[in-house]
């Protein structure tokens, strides 16, 4: 199983949430969120890691310590010696955080901020461009692509690979001899979001493979 926490930003509440949330993290963490400038860029990052402790405590009735979370060689944050996995993104007014103690996985959130699709075609297949080209909304389209790609990088933390070196063909693609699959996340219609995994379920028997919370903070 999979399951996916989101919170949306609160400014009437962000004083109370650093006040009675972040001395729980480690003083790196801590230090992380006050060099914000913003005070949305701060929340975004605290809520993050309020949901995954949130979900793992309430999903697998663990209390893993935040000094377990570790980087591999590409920055991505795990938990040294516990099977559970995760995945935190945020754009916007939201974050939102994946677990589970089955598959790796890697989501991605991206705000729909107008922006000119001509200037990422370097970093897009031949494929990938027309296809977003002759798509009846090219702007959504674009952001189909671009949070589908970063939510397969975001499995193992390949943040260095080009993103037109791989190709996604019926929601599942090949890295290095790992199939990937992927699943759309309806968050808001204000948001692309999609969900990376690298095992493979069966949707016809699991049809509710991934639980999908909003917490209110």
């Amino acid at each position: 199983m999979i399951y996916i926490y989101y919170a949306f930003l609160s400014a009437e509440n962000h004083e109370n949430l650093l006040k009675n949330e972040l001395s729980k993290f480690s003083v790196d963490f801590i230090q992380k969120i006050k060099k914000h400038k913003r005070w949305q860029d701060a929340q975004l990052s605290l809520l993050g890691r309020i949901l995954l402790f949130r979900g793992v405590r309430e999903q697998f009735n663990v209390n893993i310590e935040e000094k377990s979370i570790v980087y591999n060689t590409a920055n991505k944050p795990f938990f040294k010696d516990n099977p559970v996995y995760f995945s935190i993104s945020h754009s916007g007014e939201i974050a939102i955080c994946a677990i589970s103690n089955s598959t790796q996985i890697g989501i991605d959130i991206e705000k729909l901020t107008p922006i000119d699709i001509d200037n990422f075609r370097p970093y897009m297949l031949d494929e990938e461009w027309n296809k977003i080209n002759l798509s009846m909304n090219k702007y959504e389209a674009f952001f189909d692509y671009w949070t589908q790609k970063e939510a397969v990088l975001k499995v193992f933390g390949w943040g260095q690979m080009e993103l037109k070196s791989f190709e996604i063909i019926d929601n599942a693609t090949t890295i290095k001899g790992s199939t990937f699959y992927l699943k759309e996340i309806k968050i808001d219609s204000e948001y692309k979001c999609t969900l990376s995994y690298a095992n493979k379920i069966d949707h016809n028997q699991k049809e509710d493979f991934v639980y999908l919370y909003k917490i209110n903070l």
